[in-house]
């Protein structure tokens, strides 16, 4: 009898796992929605998975299956997702009504992996809208003015360092070098601690960071798994982020916080937001564990490390296949100079036309959101899919996909869509950011809360740099780009190879300059020069000391 009863008890699992796998397979069907037909488990990501397509072609390959219908049926593992074509529709559910959803789909428990779970872009609900109040004022136009010329030096800095290099070492891949300038502005902008990372080659935050924000191989599937499994998961303790680069970021945001309360130093950065946010709360008998601080210094970082340096890679992959747009942008760059005395403003480079539109065009060619994501928190009624369908009433909890870089690449959007041609954004901005397709940095209330920062940082950056050298493709580059298969992130198949040139006509105004000392950070509002301290495992000891 008891072997009966393990017989059963195993065929009642096996059933359980059979219903579990299958049990959506048919949920777009059921809808009479087209889609993809899946595969067991793995739904339509199989072939990412298995790296046999870029998750950018998947996307366009989804997206172009259907091409009369607004929204069609995906299948993210095993979890539904429809994948809005519209762009109409996108604004209704983005913009007009976001209250019906106002969320991302949550991967990662806030309890078991908190630095991720706790930021704000994983928060829902009242504690994201909290926790936006609180960061929006770090980002209006007042602060990134006075983090300009902190910005604009360190980028000075940075580029002549560049130039200077021997010329046996001039041939580089450029990730590594942009990652090691947006690692050194991130780490002042948000931390308040000063980096030089083109010098201090191994210092904590850079190492880390690159440890943080690489999904490469397993890190792949490990996304995957936590996204659509978090009770799997969370049995054998998958973390997004490794524990010792947890309490890494934890002990550099205490140091940083004890190091001000005790000194009453005050910074025009991220972690004094937060501080006068706690010290509010405190006064209301509340209180901000130094946990949320920690999270939301950490996601600015994590955000902005490796998106904004892919951003720049494949911007100065252009510039250098493309010596036209090049010497354009080298002249533009030069006007400004010269009106300037070689002490740009804020102004004057955000004024910089063309210099706008190269950025904006390799936002479009290279998307690094590839799509962005909703979820309903009550159900919502769809309009017709197709010409002859009905309207979908879609469930609370329901996952919606806007496929980004297939927008991006749709010729009916945008001409000659796989074409580098920044004329496009000088004929016709306003129509284009006003489309409803070209979305670098979302839309709607939940977009990038640091969009002006990252461009701002990208500016000042290719700025600096064309100023002062050329960029030449070499026997390295790929002509034409091909994506990695590697990882669920936008990047080069075999990285970004350039030859720096320092350039024999730069502007006369750049010729005496002296960088200035990046080991100390000035800072008006505050007596504070702060710095991380490297350790040999690169790993624990990050501390902020104040010098008199």
């Amino acid at each position: 009898m008891e072997d009966w009863a393990m017989i059963i008890a195993f065929v009642i699992v096996l059933l359980s796992i059979y219903y579990y796998i299958t049990k959506d397979l048919n949920y777009f069907e059921k809808l009479n929605l087209p889609y993809v037909k899946p595969w067991p488990i793995l739904g339509n990501m199989g072939p990412t998975i298995f790296r046999q397509k870029t998750m950018v072609d998947l996307i366009v390959d989804t997206y172009n299956k259907y091409p009369e219908a607004k929204y069609i049926g995906f299948y993210d593992l095993g979890t539904p997702v429809f994948m809005i074509r519209d762009p109409e529709l996108i604004k209704q559910i983005a913009v007009k009504s976001f209250d019906n959803f106002p969320d991302h789909r949550g991967f990662v428990d806030e309890v078991q992996d908190p630095l991720f779970g706790k930021n704000l872009f994983s928060l829902r609900g009242d504690r994201w809208k909290e926790a936006r109040t609180i960061l929006t004022p770090a980002f209006t136009l007042s602060k990134l003015k006075s983090m300009f010329k902190l910005m604009s030096d360190c980028g000075a800095d940075f580029t002549e360092y560049l130039a200077k290099m021997p010329k046996e070492k001039r041939t580089i891949e450029m990730k590594d070098v942009l990652t090691r300038y947006t690692n050194d502005v991130l780490a002042t902008c948000a931390f308040g601690i000063s980096i030089n990372s083109m010098k201090d080659r191994d210092n904590d935050f850079y190492v880390l960071g690159r440890v943080a924000t690489n999904f490469d191989g397993i890190k792949s599937l490990k996304f995957f798994l936590l996204r659509s499994f978090p009770r799997i998961t969370s049995l054998f303790n998958l973390k997004l982020i490794p524990e010792y680069i947890a309490k890494f970021f934890e002990k550099v945001v205490k140091d940083v916080i004890d190091t001000r309360d005790k000194h009453n130093i005050v910074r025009n950065d991220m972690i004094q937001l937060m501080m006068e946010a706690r010290n509010k709360k405190a006064e209301m008998g509340q209180e901000l564990p130094l946990i949320e601080i920690v999270a939301q210094a950490f996601i600015f970082f994590f955000g902005g490390f490796d998106t904004v340096s892919t951003g720049m890679c494949f911007t100065c992959h252009e510039i250098g296949v493309n010596p036209d747009i090049q010497k354009r942008l080298q002249k533009e760059i030069d006007d400004v100079i010269e009106k300037t005395n070689g002490n740009p403003t804020y102004d004057s480079i955000n004024n910089m036309q063309y210099l706008d539109a190269v950025i904006n065009e390799s936002l479009r060619r290279y998307p690094i959101a590839i799509f962005l994501d909703r979820v309903s928190i009550d159900d919502y009624e769809l309009p017709p899919s197709l010409p002859d369908g009905k309207p979908i009433l879609i469930k609370k909890g329901s996952n919606m996909w806007f496929p980004v870089a297939a927008f991006h690449y749709d010729e009916k959007y945008f001409d000659n869509p796989y074409k580098f041609d920044p004329e496009r954004f000088i004929e016709r901005t306003k129509e284009i950011n006003n489309s409803g397709v070209y979305l670098p940095f979302g839309l709607g209330p939940r977009m990038c809360i640091g969009n002006r920062f990252a461009l701002l940082e990208m500016k000042v950056l290719l700025f600096h740099l064309l100023a002062r050298c050329n960029l030449k493709p070499n026997s390295k580059t790929l002509i034409p780009m091909r994506l990695s298969k590697r990882t669920i992130n936008l990047n080069a198949e075999t990285g970004f190879w350039m030859d720096l040139e320092e350039r024999n006509d730069k502007h006369p105004a750049l010729k005496n300059y002296q960088p200035y000392s990046t080991n100390t950070v000035n800072d008006n509002n505050s007596n504070d020069n702060c710095k991380i301290n490297s350790t040999a495992n690169g790993v624990s000891n990050g501390s902020c000391t104040i010098k008199a």
